[in-house]
C-alpha cells in the first residue's frame, strides 16, 4: 500500500521559534499554536494519532461525504430529475490545517473564511467553469428563492448568484465583511473583523493588545508577510476600517454579545478549573 506523504503549507513553521516576527504576525497566533487549536497541542494532546493521521480521517471521512452526495445525484437521474435540479454542495466554514501553526475555524484566514461550494443545474447553465468572484454564504437563500421565482425579502442580507452562473459580473460585490466574537470556552481567540477585497485583507483585532493585519492576497496568497505598517498603505488601511465600521452601523453590528457562561471552559489548558 503507498502512502501519499502529507505536505506541511508555507506557513507551518514559522511560529516554531520566533521567525514570525520578522513577518510581523500577531503574537497571539505564537501562543495559539501550543493551545487547543494548535498543531502542537491539537484538543490538549487528546487527539488520536498525529497530526498527519488527523489529515487522513478527515479525508476518509469527506469520502464518506461524497459518497451520499453521488447517491443523492444517481436518485435525481433516475426520477428524470437531474437536469432541472439545482444542486449546491457546500460547507459550513473552512478549515486550517497546519496555515501558521494552527488547525481551526475561528480566523479570517484564507483556509478558514473560504467554504468549498460546488453548484450543478444544467438548465440554468454550462458547467465546468470556475467562478473567481466573491460568494458568500448568504447568497444561497437570494439563489434557491429566485430559482424558485420568489422575491428576496427586503430583511434578508446576501443576493442571488444566478447571474454569476450565467455569466454576469455586473454590480457583483467588490469585498465582503468578517467578524468573530470571542468565545469563553476558546479564549485563545480574540474577536475577529476584517475585510477582504481581491488584492487585500485586512485584518482588525478587539479586547487584545496585539497587532492588526493586512496581507495582499494577489501577491502573496499565503499571507505570509504582514504589510499593516507600510507607510505608503495607510491611507488604503483607513479606508478600510471605516468601511468596516459603516458595514457594522448598517448590520446593528457594533454590540459585541455577551453569553451567560458559569462553568469551566473546555478550552483553557492553562486553566482547567476556573468560572
Amino acid at each position: 500500500m503507498r502512502v501519499k506523504k502529507i505536505e506541511k503549507p508555507d506557513s507551518y513553521t514559522q511560529t516554531i521559534g520566533s521567525a514570525y516576527k520578522k513577518l510581523n504576525w500577531p503574537e497571539w497566533v505564537k501562543k495559539q499554536r501550543d493551545s487547543w487549536h494548535g498543531v502542537d497541542y491539537m484538543y490538549h494532546g487528546k487527539a488520536e494519532g498525529t497530526f498527519d493521521d488527523l489529515v487522513q480521517r478527515y479525508c476518509e471521512t469527506l469520502m464518506g461525504v461524497d459518497e451520499s452526495v453521488g447517491t443523492v445525484m444517481e436518485w435525481l437521474k433516475a426520477n428524470g430529475l437531474d437536469e432541472s435540479t439545482m444542486v449546491i454542495y457546500m460547507g459550513d466554514n473552512g478549515f486550517s490545517w497546519g496555515e501558521h501553526g494552527l488547525i481551526d475555524k475561528r480566523h479570517f484566514y484564507e483556509e478558514s473564511v473560504k467554504v468549498p461550494m460546488l453548484v450543478r443545474c444544467p438548465e440554468i447553465f454550462e458547467g465546468g467553469q470556475t467562478i473567481e468572484r466573491m460568494v458568500q454564504n448568504v447568497d444561497i437563500a437570494p439563489t434557491i428563492l429566485e430559482c424558485a421565482g420568489l422575491e428576496k425579502p427586503d430583511y434578508m442580507p446576501g443576493k442571488s448568484f444566478v447571474q454569476l452562473l450565467k455569466g454576469d459580473e455586473n454590480n457583483w460585490r467588490d469585498k465582503i465583511f468578517y467578524e468573530y466574537y470571542f468565545e469563553y470556552d476558546f479564549p485563545m481567540t480574540p474577536t475577529v473583523f476584517g475585510v477582504r477585497t481581491d488584492k487585500y485583507k485586512y485584518i482588525r483585532y478587539n479586547g487584545i493588545w496585539d497587532t492588526n493585519e493586512l496581507y495582499d492576497i494577489e501577491n502573496d496568497p499565503n499571507e505570509i508577510v504582514n504589510l499593516i505598517d507600510k507607510p505608503e498603505l495607510q491611507p488604503m488601511i483607513k479606508d478600510f476600517a471605516n468601511s468596516l465600521y459603516d458595514w457594522l452601523e448598517n448590520s446593528d453590528g457594533m454590540q459585541i454579545p455577551l453569553k451567560r457562561n458559569v462553568y469551566h471552559r473546555i478550552g483553557d489548558y492553562e486553566h482547567p478549573n476556573q468560572y
